[in-house]
C-alpha cells in the first residue's frame, strides 16, 4: 500500500466542483486524463484518484514520461528482456499490477511507444523491450498534460486513438487565478508547515500587504510557485529572527520577495541581429556583461606582524562594520551593498561571531 496522499486544500468553486468529479470517477476504475497548466497539482489528483478507488491497498506508482529518452522510458515502463545472460528486467506496467500507474507528461512520448502503450492501456497486454511474449497486467492508468493535446492531434504530435483510450474521463484542473479563494488558505499551510520544520514555535501569518500582494498576482506557476515563495520568505524570516515574532512580509527579513533573481547586477540575456545580415544564422549573442564597481573601502593596510588569515579576518570585519554603518544596520541592505545574498551576509556574521 502506498503512502497517504496529503488532505487537499481548497474551498473555491472551481476547486470543490474538480473533487467531487474525482470522487465519481475514482469508483470506475477506467482511465482519466487529468489537463492543467503547470503547477496545478496534477500529481495529487492523480493519488486521490487512486486512494478513493477500489485499488486503493495496492501499489501507485508515478512515472515522468518527460524525464526519459524514448529507448530509456520503454524499458522503464515495460521492462527488458536480454538474450546474453543478462537477467531480465520488469518495468512500471508490472509493478503497477492489480494497482494503479501515473503517466506525467503524457505529450512527450514518443509515436512509437504511443502505439505500444495503446495495447496496455486498452488490453492490459505488452512486450517487454526485446521479447515477443506479451504479458498481461490489470492496470488503471492515470495520465496527465500540461498542453492541449487535441491541438496535439491536429497537428500529428499525438496519436487520435491513444487520446481516446486515455480520455475516458478528462478533468481539466483549474488554475490558482481561478481559485482566488484557496490562495491565502493554502499560503497559510504552506507557511505554516515550513515554520514547523524549522523548528519555530509558531507561525505569525503574513502582513496585510504581503496578503494583498498574494491576491493581486496572476501566479503562472501556480499552487508550486505559490508553495515556494511561501517557504522562500518564510525561511528567510527565520533566518532573520528565529522566533519568528513578525509576521512575514516585516521584520528584520524585510517585504516579501516574489522574484529570487531580482537585482541591481543581474545578468541580462541580449541578442543582437545586425541589420544587414542576411539570415538568423548570423545572430550575434554578446557575452553576459558583469558589472564590477569599485570597491565600498580601501583595504586595511597590511601589517607585517600578522598572518595572512589574520589579514582577510581583519578586512572581512571591517567590510561588515562599514556596510552596516551605512545600511542604518539592515543587513538585507548591507548584503546588497556587499554584493553578497542575505543568506552569504548572515554566514559572515556569524563567522564574526555577531550573530549566534
Amino acid at each position: 500500500m502506498a503512502a497517504l496522499p496529503p488532505q487537499p486544500i481548497g474551498q473555491s468553486q472551481s476547486y470543490l466542483a474538480i473533487l467531487d468529479r474525482v470522487s465519481d470517477s475514482a469508483v470506475l476504475e477506467r482511465p482519466v486524463l487529468l489537463v492543467g497548466e503547470r503547477g496545478t497539482g496534477k500529481e495529487l489528483i492523480a493519488k486521490r484518484l487512486h486512494f478513493l478507488s477500489p485499488r486503493w491497498e495496492k501499489v501507485f506508482i508515478t512515472v515522468n514520461c518527460a524525464a526519459f529518452t524514448d529507448e530509456r522510458l520503454d524499458e522503464e515502463l515495460f521492462g527488458e528482456s536480454f538474450l546474453d545472460g543478462r537477467e531480465d528486467t520488469n518495468g512500471k506496467f508490472y509493478h503497477a499490477d492489480e494497482g494503479t500507474i501515473f503517466l506525467d507528461n503524457i505529450d512527450s512520448v514518443s509515436p512509437r511507444l504511443q502505439e505500444k502503450l495503446m495495447g496496455a492501456v486498452e488490453y492490459g497486454r505488452y512486450e517487454a523491450s526485446g521479447e515477443h511474449a506479451e504479458q498481461e497486467v490489470d492496470v488503471r492508468v492515470i495520465s496527465a498534460s500540461a498542453v492541449d493535446l487535441p491541438a496535439a492531434v491536429s497537428r500529428g504530435a499525438f496519436r487520435a486513438d491513444l487520446l481516446d483510450r486515455l480520455a475516458f474521463e478528462v478533468l481539466t484542473l483549474p488554475p490558482l487565478r481561478a481559485r482566488r479563494d484557496d490562495i491565502l488558505p493554502l499560503a497559510d499551510h504552506f507557511g505554516k508547515k515550513i515554520a514547523a520544520e524549522l523548528g519555530a514555535e509558531s507561525f505569525p501569518g503574513f502582513t496585510a500587504e504581503a496578503s494583498e500582494a498574494f491576491m493581486a498576482r496572476d501566479w503562472p506557476g501556480n499552487v508550486r510557485e505559490l508553495k515556494t515563495i511561501v517557504e522562500r520568505n518564510t525561511a528567510k524570516a527565520w533566518l532573520a529572527d528565529e522566533t519568528l515574532s513578525n509576521p512575514i512580509g516585516a521584520g528584520p527579513a524585510g517585504p516579501l520577495e516574489f522574484d529570487p533573481f531580482d537585482s541591481p547586477h543581474r545578468v541580462q540575456d541580449r541578442t543582437f541581429t545586425a541589420p544587414h545580415l542576411p539570415s538568423e544564422q548570423n545572430a550575434v549573442t554578446p557575452p553576459p556583461t558583469y558589472i564590477n564597481p569599485s570597491p565600498l573601502i580601501e583595504p586595511p593596510a597590511a601589517s607585517e606582524n600578522e598572518g595572512f588569515q589574520t589579514r582577510v579576518l581583519a578586512f572581512e570585519r571591517k567590510l561588515i562594520d562599514e556596510a552596516l554603518r551605512v545600511s542604518d544596520n539592515h543587513q538585507g541592505k548591507a548584503a546588497e551593498r556587499l554584493e553578497l545574498t542575505y543568506h552569504q551576509f548572515r554566514g559572515l556574521m556569524r563567522k564574526h561571531g555577531l550573530k549566534k
